[in-house]
């Protein structure tokens, strides 16, 4: 058993850098000119071809995989937690409509010195 757990590591590790060393048809452009068609050819490719590459990726990888989130989102979470959540608000409803009016009564006392506080310095700036 442990010679064969050893002999698949290695087999494991070798086996790619072995790849590697295969010979590629692909050759890197000698020249300035080959290296301009190249490209040319590339953008033309991209042009033509990429529209519709990148509508198929979007139609049969990205949407599906967005709607089932988002069933599984409206099924699990929207439909059990929010009755909890509604719960909750109405329980604090009172509290939160109390701090309101503090906040509301507050900023009627602050506001006209704010309001004169920046007419004053709008006075200083035109000066």
């Amino acid at each position: 058993m442990k010679k064969t757990i050893a002999i698949l590591i290695i087999l494991g590790l070798f086996m790619p850098v072995l790849s590697f060393s295969q010979e590629t048809s692909i050759t890197p452009p000698e020249t300035v000119g080959e290296a301009k068609e190249l490209g040319e050819k590339a953008l033309e490719v991209g042009e033509k071809e990429l529209p519709g590459i990148l509508q198929k990726i979007w139609q049969e990888d990205v949407l599906p995989v967005w709607t089932k989130m988002f069933s599984w989102f409206k099924d699990n979470i929207w439909i059990k937690v929010w009755p909890l959540a509604e719960k909750e608000i109405e329980k604090r409803k009172p509290m939160i409509e109390e701090e309101f009016e503090k906040e509301k009564e507050e900023l009627k006392e602050e506001a006209p010195e704010i309001g004169k506080s920046l007419w004053e310095k709008f006075k200083e700036l035109i000066k």
